[in-house]
């Protein structure tokens, strides 16, 4: 391959005879199967043969031949280009599902990307995003720029998987004064967002086809799938008012994800008595504990219940927490809180995966942290998520009172609100979907289950003017709703 063609050329030996035949064929089938693109200006015919070691005549007369079968466009004074009707798919495709059938079974039948709304939604109460529009950008800057330099200066290589001390430093910090989470520098482990850390953990821990891991249900979808790929079979432990049911976890679970703070999706807490159960039954089945803290530290109601890690007196918990919510999904940055006889494996399997983390972000953040400018984020952001929550509960318990019932929760980006029964969440979303308003339905992070209908609205990303765009569309469509019998929980 050369710089001129994005393919490999197997030229002949001069004087075979075969000069002609095998550039004109070889360029004929890249074009044919798509690995010269439609478009694609072929190199000038004095610059291929420099390139190749061949007669300019020989390139000459193949592109003459391309262009007679209709495979080539010659552009007077621009050059030769591939006809943008001539490629087909590649003749190799008819293999794919014999191919296919050779993934993993927890990656098979996957479908290709959906496609992008055609118009964006006016009012999109998505999950999980916050208003990155509130980071001070100027201080971001600043600080990466800091610690570009002083990368640079420090010469820094290949850095240690489990992150960069001053950032795990900053997040043993953080984690102590926000969530009273008990643990030293040594045992944080940075890593790619929360999602990494989920994957880790099912390197570590998952045996394919044996191990078994009890999740909430419904529950968090992505935390799910890094079980089943790692080859976990999935036990979904039903979810009330207090949160995960512990007496519903299989006697042959050998490890429990768990939302403590902010069950996800229904937006609960874990009672204390619920969190001492779990922990004690942990210990008595020898079983793993994943807390996944993925929004707690926004809270508008009274003092938060201790984590699960702060609880634990076996090294039992992993402790799972991200900067995707209280920053911003761009930085990618997340960490492990484990206990010390894990961090090991841990940061092997992280070594394993993608070598570390970015090591500017990882210095940019250790600074905003240590500064005082992630504190001081939180706070501002907290004001501002909770006059937008305010302004979304009053609106939904105005517009669809008789629908739906919110459910009791102090934290995080979004609420979740039973549907009464004969209220039909379904056709009521896709209805507010046509209106180009989105809200979304608990239903979708069941595995395989049922269960009673309820409805989620994210605040993070919506600012107050459409929260309320997106509340006069719901009270518009309530009204032509019959109101259903009211129902008690």
């Amino acid at each position: 391959m050369t710089d001129l063609l994005p393919i490999d050329l197997r030229i002949p030996p001069a004087g075979s005879g075969q000069l002609l035949r095998e550039i004109h064929g070889q360029l004929r089938g890249a074009i044919l199967d798509g690995r010269l693109a439609p478009g694609f200006r072929l190199p000038p015919t004095r610059s291929f043969a420099e390139a190749y070691g061949v007669s300019r005549n020989t390139v000459a007369a193949a592109y003459e031949m391309l262009a007679s079968e209709g495979h080539l466009e010659a552009r007077v004074g621009s050059g030769n280009y591939v006809a943008a009707a001539r490629a087909r798919p590649r003749q190799r495709a008819a293999a794919a599902p014999a191919l296919a059938a050779r993934l993993q079974p927890a990656w098979r039948g996957l479908a290709a990307p959906a496609e992008p709304a055609a118009a964006p939604l006016r009012a999109d109460f998505r999950l999980g995003v916050p208003d990155v529009s509130q980071l001070d950008l100027a201080v971001w800057r600043q600080l990466t720029g800091r610690a570009l330099r002083d990368a640079v200066r420090a010469r820094k290589g290949y850095l240690a998987p489990e992150g960069e001390e001053a950032l795990r430093g900053a997040i043993a910090g953080h984690v102590a004064f926000s969530r009273a989470v008990a643990c030293t520098p040594p045992q944080v482990v940075v890593t790619a967002g929360a999602q990494q850390a989920f994957d880790l953990l099912a390197r570590l821990f998952v045996q394919p086809g044996k191990t078994v891991v009890a999740m909430e249900e419904p529950g968090y979808t992505p935390a799910r799938r890094a079980f089943e790929a790692a080859g976990a079979r999935i036990a979904p432990v039903p979810v009330d008012a207090e949160g995960i049911r512990v007496e519903r976890i299989p006697a042959g679970a050998a490890l429990v994800y768990v939302t403590p703070s902010h069950q996800f999706p229904l937006g609960c807490v874990l009672s204390a008595q619920r969190r001492a159960q779990l922990l004690a039954l942990a210990e008595r089945r020898n079983m793993l504990v994943v807390e996944d803290d993925y929004d707690g530290e926004f809270r508008f109601g009274g003092r938060p219940l201790d984590a699960l890690q702060t609880l634990d007196r076996a090294g039992r918990v992993f402790y799972v927490g991200t900067f995707s919510k209280s920053l911003s999904p761009v930085l990618r940055m997340g960490y492990l809180v484990a206990p010390e006889w894990a961090v090991a494996p841990l940061a092997e399997a992280k070594r394993l995966a993608d070598g570390f983390c970015n090591p500017l972000a990882q210095l940019a953040l250790a600074a905003f942290i240590a500064e005082g400018g992630l504190a001081r984020h939180l706070r501002r952001m907290q004001r501002v998520y909770a006059k937008r929550r305010a302004l979304l509960l009053e609106g939904l318990r105005d517009a669809l009172g008789a629908w739906l019932l919110p459910v009791p929760g102090e934290a995080g980006l979004h609420l979740a609100a039973w549907a009464v029964p004969g209220f039909d969440a379904q056709r009521f979303v896709a209805e507010l979907r046509q209106a180009g308003v989105g809200v979304y339905r608990a239903a979708e992070y069941l595995h395989g289950t049922t269960g009673e209908e309820a409805l989620l609205f994210g605040y993070g990303d919506l600012g107050e003017a459409g929260i309320a765009a997106g509340l006069q569309a719901m009270r518009e469509l309530a009204r032509r709703q019959a109101k259903p019998k009211r129902m008690a929980r």
